[in-house]
Formats: C-alpha cells, structure tokens, sequence
C-alpha cells in the first residue's frame, strides 16, 4: 500500500538550510517573526505540520548532507552504509566508480577536510534545527502545552532531537566517555555558537528529550510510520540507555515495547521476502516511498540494491563480511539471505539478493525507487533486551529474548536449545553475534560495535586491511568534526 508524502513549501524550505553559520540562522522570515509563529501556534498548532513533515523528510531526500553532486548523500540510510562498512560486516566488493572507497579504506574518517565528515555532521544538525524550530514555534523546551495536538508535535520534535544527537555521539566519539567533550549542543534556533559539551550532557539530553517525548506521544496514534510515536521514542530511549551503560533502563524500555504487542517478528518467509514494504509488521519506524518522492539512482536502492539501476549492479557491490557469513549455520534461514550472483560458488562475494530487493527482481531494473526504507524494527529490541538484560543480571530473561528470535530463522525450534547453556561472556558473544547477523546492512551493527567495545577482524574478502583486528575506539572509525565547522565555530579548534 503506497501513500503520498507530500512537503509543502514551507516544510521543503527546511531542507535548504546548512550548517555552521547557516544551521544557527535566527532571523525572522521576511513575512512572521519566529516569536509571532510561537504565539500563533498556541492556537493552532497546526502550523507546525509541515516542519514536522519537513524534518521527517530530510531523513531520505537527497543533498541533506549539504552536497549537490554526491551519490550517497541521501539521509539516514546513506550513513547507515557508512557505519556498515566501518563495523567491517559490510564489504565493499569493488571500486569501479569509488563511492564509499574512503569509509572502507577507513581514511577519510581521519581527514577533517574530507567531505565524508561534512555530510554526515550537516546532516544531522539540520535535522536537530528541524526540530529546534518546531520546538521553538511551541513556545519552547518548557512550554506548558495544553492542547494534544501540540503536545504530540512538541513529543516528535523532541524524539527527532534526540535522534540525530544520540547518532552525532555515536559518529564522533571513540566510544561512551562520560567527561569527553564530542559535540555543541544546541536546544534552539537563536543560540549562538557553541563550544563542545561533554558526552555526558549530550547523553543527558538525549534521555530527557526522549523521557519527554515519550509522556507527550502518550495515546497518538501517527498517520504512517515515518512518524516517530510512542514505541519509536522508548526504542530511541533504550538504545540511549545501553549506550551509556544504563542497562537495566534499556532492558525496561525494550521489554515495553516487545510486550506493547504491536510488532511481530518477522517470520522465517518474511526475513527472505524482501526487505522493501513499510508495511511489515515487524517495522516500527520506516517511510513508505512513492513515485511523488522522485528517488532514483541517488537512494539507498541506488547503491545496494542488484535489481536496482545501482551501482551494486553496476560494479560497486556491497556485500557480507565472509566471516560473519561463514558464522551463520547452514539451518539458519538467514543464510540465504545472501547469495553468490557471479556464478562462481565464490564466498567472497555474496550479495544481499535474498534479503533487499525490489520485487520484480530484474537485475538493474527498478529505475524509480518505490520500495521503502527501514529505520527501525521489533527485532533490534529482542536483541537489545537479550543484550541488556544479560549485562544487568537477569541472564534467564536475556536466553528468552534471544530463543524468541531465533525460533523463527532455524530451522526446528529444538536447535534453539543450545542458548540454555550460555551464560557470562559466552552470552553475551552470542547476543552481538546474532546482532550482526539479523541487521546486517541496517545501520545497527556499528552501535552494537561501541556499546560492546567488541574488536572486529576484518574478513578476507575486504578490499583493505583484511585479516586485520580493530579495536571499537580506533581513531579510524569515528567520525572528525569538519573543517567547515571548525573554521565557523570559533568555540571549537583542532
């Protein structure tokens, strides 16, 4: 079933705005004060709808990475690549037009004049500004909100906000230190430049934010799910938590979530099925992609998918780490997920054919993307509250998490047993294994990566530094903040 997104001018105006000096732009506009916008939204806030579409959209139009030209700069799911490719589960399979070259040879992370750091900084302050004028048309951070219209705008504003800042902690630091200072921090659109704030007030934005927008989402039903709501808030909220090492917090708001009832997991023949349609009932976050979108070669589709005009089809294919394919059982319905398109039973080059697809399955055929993106899904909860919950004690319920899961990708629900026998760090081991191999080309196993300070060894089909082990806090898989910002921002220097 496809819906039209449509963006009006106003909310399309959003996505015109930069970063550095243009993201922190206060003047009012040439027709209504920000203050006036605020006082009129009291009484209508209905005039935040299309802000809130507007940040909603940035999340897949193309260039909100602040490039006109480059081919994987088209919002969240383009840096999903990004930290696929650096947590080395997703290989870059070939150079014939380059895209990606320099996040899997991990060098431009360590270049702050590289661009690769640019779009993904401007990115998600734009989509923090996004929120910020939301927020501030409501009368700001601590307005007291009457109306539940307003309270349910203010609530997604907030999630969104929290959103881009908890991936912005994520991408530029070298892991969870409370007293290192990562990022500015910004909670309106008339602040000046700011210096960098410590991880833990950034984190302790995040939680609040989402702690917020899950009381003010409480009872809103959302149009489509592009739209952050309660479920997605408290998802964002758990993953804040183990993050930060607040892991029976975590496992509290995942266990919410699995037990709300909403979701279900994907079955065995849905997780083979095409990972294309919003409308799975094991997506809780994800935008159902039309026509009017205007998606093309320059998407996610564009770049990973064969049956796709892409430039996996083209050349450039992005493919499983071969260790962590040859980790998944051969009674694993997941396995074929994967699947040799070169006809040459080589292992070094498995596509994700059996899992991403548009499902015409033409090789290079979808030319105009209709088949939707996926943010965020019921299985990362399963897996993070088996995570979590083994991390703060609670082992038994870890084991359930975890079989609950596995019972619909083997093959008999009798060779889930082996779970009962794990316990400590096998356990855990276990969880971010079965992590890497449900969300494989996600976005999520680079986050599992840094809240498990795991080592990761590349496998011997990457293109570099195969075989080699790497730390999570290598300095080469974060993020630098870009030149532009540290030549804008006189609070921050090299």
């Amino acid at each position: 079933m496809k819906s039209k997104l449509y963006i009006s001018i106003l909310a399309t105006s959003l996505l015109t705005l930069g970063c550095s000096d243009d993201y922190l732009e206060t003047k009012p506009t040439e027709f209504i004060s920000s203050d006036q916008i605020a006082e009129a939204s009291k009484l209508n806030p209905g005039l935040q709808a299309a802000n809130v579409t507007g940040m909603y959209a940035t999340m897949y139009k193309t260039g909100t990475g602040g490039t006109d030209l480059d081919h994987d700069d088209f919002g969240q799911k383009g840096y999903d690549i990004y930290s696929d490719m650096l947590s080395s589960d997703m290989v870059l399979g070939g150079t014939t037009y380059g895209w990606y070259r320099t996040i899997a040879d991990m060098t431009s992370t360590v270049d702050y004049t590289n661009n690769n750091n640019y779009k993904v900084w401007r990115y998600y302050y734009r989509i923090i500004f996004g929120a910020n004028t939301v927020i501030d048309g409501l009368g700001g951070n601590d307005a007291e909100l009457e109306l539940d219209e307003a309270r349910q705008y203010m609530g997604q504003a907030k999630a969104m906000r929290a959103y881009a800042y908890f991936y912005l902690a994520n991408y530029f630091s070298q892991g969870y230190q409370a007293s290192d200072a990562i990022l500015p921090i910004y909670t309106d659109t008339k602040a000046a430049n700011q210096p960098l704030s410590t991880a833990q007030e950034v984190y302790d934005l995040i939680v609040a934010d989402l702690t917020d927008a899950i009381t003010l989402l409480d009872g809103f039903t959302r149009a489509a799910k592009n739209e952050v709501d309660q479920d997605v808030a408290r998802g964002l909220l758990a993953y804040a938590y183990a993050a930060i090492g607040k892991n029976a917090e975590a496992a509290i708001e995942a266990k919410k979530i699995i037990t709300d009832g909403k979701y279900t997991l994907m079955s065995k023949e849905e997780v083979t099925a095409g990972f294309n349609d919003v409308i799975t009932s094991g997506w809780m976050w994800g935008v159902d992609l039309t026509l009017d979108n205007d998606l093309d070669l320059v998407s996610w589709w564009g770049q990973m998918d064969l049956f796709t005009y892409s430039y996996t089809w083209a050349g450039d294919p992005k493919v499983i780490d071969q260790n962590l394919y040859a980790a998944i059982p051969a009674t694993d319905v997941r396995k074929a997920q994967f699947e040799d398109q070169d006809a040459t039973e080589d292992t070094s080059r498995l596509y994700p054919t059996g899992k991403f697809y548009a499902p015409e399955r033409k090789i290079g055929g979808q030319r105009s993307v209709t088949t939707d993106y996926v943010y965020m899904r019921i299985a990362e909860m399963y897996l993070l509250h088996a995570e979590t919950a083994a991390k703060s004690g609670d082992e038994a319920g870890a084991r359930t998490s975890l079989k609950t899961l596995l019972k619909e990708r083997l093959a008999t629900e009798l060779e889930t047993a082996y779970v009962d026998s794990l316990s400590g760090q096998a356990l855990l081991d276990e969880i971010y294994l079965q992590t890497r191999i449900e969300l494989w080309g996600e976005g999520k196993s680079y986050l599992a990566m840094k809240r498990n300070k795991a080592t990761i060894t590349r496998g011997p089909n990457h293109l570099s530094s195969a075989g080699t082990s790497i730390p999570y806090n290598d300095d080469r898989l974060s993020f630098d903040i870009p030149q532009s910002e540290v030549q804008n921002n006189p609070n921050i220097s090299l």
